[in-house]
């Protein structure tokens, strides 16, 4: 399983960008795959690298469809290969 951390926003229209991530959030509901976003990213689980990056890359089109000059992407990835992880059992050692 894959556990990545992404932040997709544009850089060029101006203060407010909550209504393009808000359409990269609708790309990301639709995949079905298991999100958790938070106030500066969404966490994602995929169980490849291939189908990670095409809902990155859905998500990225719609903001360049909806105009945007210039996008900015922050991704981190942890891909562990020794055991099954999930963003909850992620969170479950922490407590």
């Amino acid at each position: 399983m894959i556990i990545a951390e992404l932040a997709i926003f544009p850089t060029s229209e101006g203060v407010s960008v909550s209504k393009y991530v808000k359409e990269a959030l609708k790309v990301i509901e639709s995949s079905g795959l298991k999100h958790v976003t938070g106030g500066m990213a969404t966490t994602i689980e995929a169980p490849d690298m291939e189908t990670l990056f095409k809902v990155i890359e859905k998500a990225h089109k719609a903001i360049v469809d909806m105009g945007a000059r210039r996008i900015h992407i922050d991704l981190r990835v942890d891909h562990r290969l020794d055991k099954d992880a999930t963003i909850d059992s992620k969170l479950k050692t922490l407590t």
